[in-house]
């Protein structure tokens, strides 16, 4: 028997009593009389008391990122960093690189707000996921054609998507890999998913780009600026010079000739350097990755607070502007949380509606002798 003074506690354990001695020269420690099973216990057994048994509830904002190359990672990070999502899965087929990346994350939680972040190149992992961004695909080689490229996408996604669906059948797919007209519209066909809910990156990036260079060069900040790029992300990409204004005022109004080959501002440049943009950086750091994390980031943040705001993003169109194909290209579309609620019906020129119509030609000539799609 103690001859100090006894001191019982409970709640370590569910149904023990632990029974310290608290005395002035020895301190507090354990009474000969206390149960074997708690001087046994985990320190997380001591300290912790579930008050449930059995798994949690799934989480409600899982985004999973498919890939995690430059883009995957950028998209990854920025995703974090606005404190999307709930919890973050990673999938790849690179284990090394994959097992590494979701190490680094894990190791900067304390500096975020998601609570999970988990990879695996098995899909299970990507279970119940909200929002799956799509990174992954091979890069087009010297010489070889588009429709090539493409083809040897579709061989990747018809692993990718069926797994995707498999594991998250509710989710909303946002495609990033390039083509990426091309491949959302592969991915839409491939996972049976309405169309609302497979969407491509398309031109937010290239209409951040547009707004970034037509603002530093009147001095303003690009969201002082309004002005759309759609159609193809890519090299057919038309940009609605009749749409372009600052605080109200319509920049055609002030110049007729802007964008055309008539204007003495040779306004028509800013475009093209939109058009050049990856290439340049590419051709500087190898790759682009920081500027469509965040435009996909963005995306994410629209669909996950149910924000509707409008994003110039990759759709099927087929029926609008009189495109008789089943394209994928990029319009005006309001963002919620069910994907593509509705796409608004800009005013175009005659000449913008011919644009957005070649660009569609452009895909669909591509489109049209794929294989297994």
């Amino acid at each position: 028997m103690c001859s100090v003074l006894p001191l019982q506690l409970t709640g370590y354990l569910p149904g023990l009593t632990a029974t310290y001695c608290v005395d002035a020269e020895w301190g507090s420690q354990l009474c000969g009389n206390t149960p074997l099973a708690f001087k046994m216990a985990s320190i997380l057994q001591k300290l912790i008391t579930p008050l449930f048994s059995g798994p949690p509830d799934p989480p409600r904002n899982k985004v999973t990122v498919v890939g995690v190359g430059q883009v995957g990672m950028a998209c990854a990070i920025s995703i974090l960093l606005r404190d999307l999502a709930d919890e973050l899965a990673l999938v790849d087929v690179m284990e090394d690189k994959l097992k590494g990346e979701m190490m680094d994350l894990q190791h900067g939680s304390l500096f975020l707000k998601t609570p999970k972040i988990v990879a695996d190149k098995d899909y299970s992992v990507t279970a119940n996921s909200r929002i799956v961004v799509v990174t992954a695909g091979v890069r087009q080689q010297e010489g070889e054609s588009r429709l090539n490229l493409v083809q040897r996408n579709v061989n990747i996604f018809k692993h990718i998507v069926p797994q995707i669906v498999k594991y998250s059948p509710d989710c909303i797919i946002i495609v990033v890999s390039n083509p990426v007209d091309v491949l959302t519209y592969v991915t839409w066909k491939l996972s049976g998913l309405p169309k609302h809910r497979v969407i491509g990156s398309g031109t937010n990036l290239d209409s951040a780009r547009f707004r970034f260079l037509m603002a530093d060069k009147l001095g303003i900040h690009p969201s002082s600026f309004n002005g759309w790029i759609l159609g193809e992300h890519g090299d057919t990409s038309v940009p609605v010079w009749s749409g372009t204004n600052v605080a109200g005022v319509n920049l055609q109004t002030l110049n007729p000739d802007i964008g055309t080959d008539s204007d003495n501002e040779n306004w028509k440049e800013t475009h093209k350097m939109v058009v050049d943009s990856a290439y340049e950086v590419i051709k500087l750091k190898g790759y682009t990755n920081w500027a469509i994390g965040l435009s996909v980031a963005d995306l994410t943040e629209s669909i996950m607070r149910n924000m509707n705001r409008i994003h110039p993003v990759s759709t099927m169109v087929k029926g609008m502007y009189g495109i008789v194909d089943q394209v994928y290209l990029s319009l005006p579309c309001v963002l919620n949380s069910g994907g593509v609620s509705s796409v608004v019906n800009m005013t175009l020129t005659d000449d913008e509606v011919a644009q957005l119509q070649a660009s569609a030609s452009t895909l669909w000539d591509i489109q049209k002798d794929l294989q297994d799609v």
